[in-house]
This record gives C-alpha cells, sequence and structure tokens, in this order.
C-alpha cells in the first residue's frame, strides 16, 4: 500500500511539485510466495527459472523440466556455459506449461558458494524485468547453498527480489519505459513454518530497506527536518506507532543546547522524532535506536570543499535507517519495545551558525568546545543519546555517517561497530556482527578505548568535538561514550556503507538488513525462551 505523507512549514512551488510527484510514482508492489510443485512441467507460468553447473550437469529441477531433452541440448551446445552469473532463455520448451525456461549458470558443482548463488539470483531478477510475463518461478537449489540453510537462501531470494523494484528516477520528468516485469515471484520449495516466517521477516526488511533508499536519496530540498518529521508520523499513522515531535521550543527546554547550536545557521527548524513500538511485555525495557539526521551537512563556517558536497544530503542516511527499520518491525508486529530517536536538523553556514572556537553545553550539562563545525553529527547525537535515558533502555543503538576515518579503516564494505571493551558491550556487538553476517550487510567491530578519549581534551571546556590526529573513527566514537555510560550502548559509523558514489550513485539502505535481523533475532530467541 502507498505511504501517504504531507509536508509541514512553508515550500516553494518547485518542491510541492516535486513532492506531488513523489506520490504519484510509488514503487512497484512485488508478491513473493513459497510453494512447492510435484510435477515443475504441469505450471503455467511466464518463466521457470532453473540451474545448470558448469560441467554441463542441469540441477534436478532443470532435469524434471526436459522432458525433451532441449535444455540437455543446449548445454551441450554451448549455447550455455554453465559459468556463474551466465543464463540463457529459451521459449516454448516442448513439454511444459511454461511460456518461457530461463537456464542460469551456477559455477563448479563441488560446492554452490554463497556468492554464486547470489549472482545467480541477481542475474535471474535481471531477466525478471525484462519481459511480460507477470509471474515468475524461481527453482534454484535453494537447499544446496555451502554452509548456509534454506532459511538463509529464501531471506536472501526475498530481499533481493524487493531491491530490484527499487528506481532512482522517480523526480524525473521523464523515465525510461520499462520492457515489462513480473509482480509474482514464486519460490519452488517446500514451506515449512520457519521458511514461512522467514519470508515474512525478509519482506518487512526488504520494505525497510526501500524506505530508507528512497528517504536518502531525496534531495535536500523535499528531504528537510519537517519532511522526515511527516515521513515519522506516516508511519506512525500506518502502523500504529506512538510519535512525538519536538521543535526548537522543547529542545530548548530540555538543555539540548549542543543540538541546537548545529540548527542555528540554517533557516530550517530542527525536529527531534520519537517513534514507539510497544510490541512487548508492557515495562519491558526497550531497544533505542538513534539516528544521525543531518538532512544537508555543508560543513558549516568549516565548510566542505565544493567538489561532491551534493552526496552531503546522504548524511542523514542514519535517521533514514531508523525509519526503514520501523517499517520493517510494524510489518513484521515485532514482540519487542523498540523506541526510534531521528534527530533532524542541518548544518548551513551563517551569521547565526556555531563557529570554531565557541563553547556550548549539552543536555547531560558537559561542556563542548567547537574545534570545527563539519564534526557537527557528534553535536547533534550527544543530545540525542542523553535524551535516549529517560527510556530506561536494555540496549541504545546510535547510527550515523559520522567519519570519513571509517571510510578509511573499513572501506565500503563494512560499517563499523564500536562499543566499549566490556563483557555486555561485546556480546552486543558480537550480535551485530552475526546480524550482519545473516543479512549480507557485513560490520566489523572496532575499539573505543579510554586512550581515545584522552585525545579529546580541551583546555577551555570538559570536551572538544575533534580530537588529535590518529584513529578517527575510535575518536569519534570515543566523543560518543562521554554520554552513553548509563546503559549498554553501540555505535554504527554507516558513513562507508550508506551509499555509493561514481556510476552506481545512491543510497543502499544500509544498516536496515543488519538491525531489522539483529531485532528479529532477539524476539525469535526470546519467544524460544519463553516456550
Amino acid at each position: 500500500m502507498a505511504t501517504i505523507f504531507c509536508i509541514s512549514g512553508l515550500m516553494r512551488t518547485q518542491q510541492l511539485g516535486l513532492a506531488w510527484l513523489l506520490l504519484n510514482r510509488m514503487e512497484q508492489q512485488l508478491n513473493i510466495s513459497l510453494n512447492w510443485f510435484e510435477a515443475l512441467t504441469q505450471v503455467q507460468v511466464g518463466c521457470i527459472a532453473v540451474g545448470v553447473y558448469e560441467d554441463g550437469e542441469l540441477t534436478p529441477e532443470a532435469a524434471a523440466l526436459d522432458a525433451a531433452g532441449l535444455l540437455q541440448a543446449a548445454v551441450d551446445a554451448k549455447d550455455m556455459t554453465g559459468k556463474v552469473g551466465s543464463s540463457l532463455m529459451l521459449r516454448s520448451v516442448t513439454g511444459t506449461g511454461t511460456e518461457r525456461v530461463l537456464l542460469v549458470g551456477l559455477g563448479p558443482r563441488v560446492a554452490l558458494t554463497e556468492a554464486a548463488f547470489l549472482k545467480a539470483v541477481r542475474e535471474t531478477l535481471r531477466w525478471s524485468t525484462r519481459f511480460a510475463a507477470t509471474e515468475m518461478v524461481l527453482a534454484l537449489p535453494l537447499n544446496n547453498v555451502a554452509e548456509r540453510s534454506l532459511d538463509w537462501a529464501v531471506h536472501h531470494v526475498a530481499a533481493a527480489a524487493i531491491e530490484s523494484t527499487y528506481r532512482r528516477d522517480r523526480l524525473k520528468s521523464t523515465r525510461e519505459q520499462e520492457p515489462g516485469g513480473i509482480d509474482h515471484l514464486i519460490l519452488h520449495t517446500r514451506p515449512a513454518a520457519t521458511t514461512l516466517n522467514t519470508l515474512r521477516q525478509a519482506l518487512a526488511s526488504g520494505h525497510g530497506t526501500l524506505l530508507a533508499r528512497e528517504l536518502a536519496d531525496l534531495p535536500p530540498n523535499i528531504c528537510t527536518p519537517a519532511y522526515l518529521a511527516d515521513r515519522a508520523r506516516s508511519l506512525a499513522a500506518d502502523y500504529d506507532f506512538a510519535v512525538d515531535i519536538l521543535g526548537p521550543e522543547e529542545l530548548a527546554a530540555l538543555h539540548m543546547h549542543s543540538y541546537l547550536a548545529v540548527a542555528d545557521g540554517s533557516a530550517l527548524e530542527p525536529a527531534l522524532c520519537v517513534l514507539h513500538h510497544n510490541g512487548g511485555a508492557a515495562g519491558e525495557a526497550p531497544i533505542v535506536l538513534v539516528g544521525k539526521g543531518l538532512t544537508f551537512d555543508s560543513g558549516g563556517i568549516s565548510i566542505k570543499p565544493s567538489a561532491a558536497m551534493d552526496e552531503m544530503k546522504y548524511d542523514m542516511a542514519g535517521a533514514a535507517a531508523v525509519l526503514g527499520v520501523f517499517r520493517a518491525i510494524g510489518a513484521a508486529g515485532l514482540a519487542l519495545n523498540v523506541i526510534g530517536i531521528v534527530a533532524a536538523c542541518e548544518n548551513m553556514p551563517s551569521g547565526a551558525s556555531v563557529r570554531p572556537g565557541d563553547i556550548v553545553t549539552s543536555m547531560k550539562g558537559l561542556t563542548i568546545e567547537v574545534l570545527n563545525t563539519d564534526a557537527e553529527g557528534r553535536l547533534v547525537l550527544c543530545d540525542a543519546l542523553t535524551y535516549a535515558e529517560r527510556f530506561q533502555p536494555a540496549v541504545v543503538l546510535d547510527i550515523a555517517t559520522l567519519t570519513g576515518a571509517c571510510v578509511v579503516a573499513l572501506g565500503t564494505h563494512h560499517s563499523g561497530v564500536f562499543t566499549r571493551h566490556q563483557a555486555q558491550h561485546l556480546e552486543l556487538a558480537a550480535r551485530l556482527v552475526d546480524a550482519g553476517d545473516e543479512a549480507g550487510d557485513p560490520a566489523w567491530r572496532m575499539p573505543v578505548e579510554p586512550s581515545h578519549g584522552e585525545q579529546l581534551k580541551s583546555e577551555f571546556a570538559d570536551i572538544a568535538n575533534i580530537g588529535s590526529p590518529g584513529a578517527g573513527a575510535s575518536v569519534a566514537a570515543a566523543f560518543l561514550e562521554r554520554f552513553t555510560r548509563d546503559y549498554v550502548w553501540a555505535h554504527l559509523d554507516i558513513a562507508g556503507t550508506a551509499w555509493k558514489s561514481g556510476g552506481d550513485k545512491g543510497a543502499t539502505g544500509r544498516p536496515v538488513p543488519l538491525l531489522a535481523r539483529y531485532l528479529f533475532n532477539l524476539a525469535d530467541s526470546r519467544q524460544q525462551e519463553s516456550l
């Protein structure tokens, strides 16, 4: 169902026109189901996708379709190599009820690796958008991925299928005409109870990831703090969440002067959006997610170089992830209490901007010497993390595009997971890393030690907002750590993983898959304990 939203505040006519386009260009809704067909030859659909190994051997599913020997003949004639990612579309295959049979290469027969399987799935889905059939059966060997379960395979097929529906051209006045595209994908497998639950969670996580991508890809003249607040209200209406939106007066009353110092340079008012999902037991301590929501980061007075500054619209990807996770947990009916905090504002240069050398006072009461106004995310997050204390949380996770240093350390492959070196925090980090591995959204634990905090010493205030050179990502995490000592906490630095640059430029939706999987695992384990 399309999400309907409104836009608060004063906006130019052009912005209202762009918002109208968004309302009328929602993503394709793809139905995904599980079904076991005793006789694939009798299934009447637009296409059935089956696998071929590199040695020319057909999978059992492919062999079952090949009563007339046409599939094996194509392989023997080298029309289909079986190499990973190769494919061949055949039409009018004698002895079947399907219009098309898609042969997809799986690589060596010895072991169907995770990477080979996922590449084959992506190749299958690429074809699924190129013909006019409405239904496709994916009959790849879901049970035979090396060291992975059926549930893992179902999850990743569903996630990839939903991802394949995303388009970045929603704001173009004219868009390329798509040649077709299925609206129903059927996975050929026996639908056990656990697999059905896996599919349900995968669909929820996938659509949450799409929301995060959509929000992060929006231009900053549309995706303002007020817009994020409206999307939070829309989610609350769709999934029966409670929601609170705090504006500048409320933030000032809470003494969030560090947060407000960043927002003061912009003509746009900040908005702290707080969502409440009460799916767990009454009184159960919640998981709190805190997202950095800088809808545009110019650097402030410490202005950034102009090259690629447009990508600073992605500085709200942490906030987008929180909203994406809430869409996932709402759709899945998660049996946990979860609170989402979106700390939204804009960092702009003006006569009202915070300056290098200014000292601001945080909600915690700690004074902060601002040495660089481009280290603004931590100034916003420290107050949001202090605000999280009031919920007496079981765990607090903050998600932020915080440092370029994390990109240097981990590249674009892994998100950084920063925790204190204490038992509870190490266990939390391990759960997050494991969840990322399961979800195909990898993360790596990084250190936060007292020595990193020493690099933030100031002669004039309790703490500086940047530290001495070296270990920049850990030093930034150490700044946040000063404000999180009353609860179990982890910081996810997604500066390298939240979006891609270059020819494939755009938001990734990460780390929604990781966070959703972490929460689903936690809910599932608690359910098992109660049985």
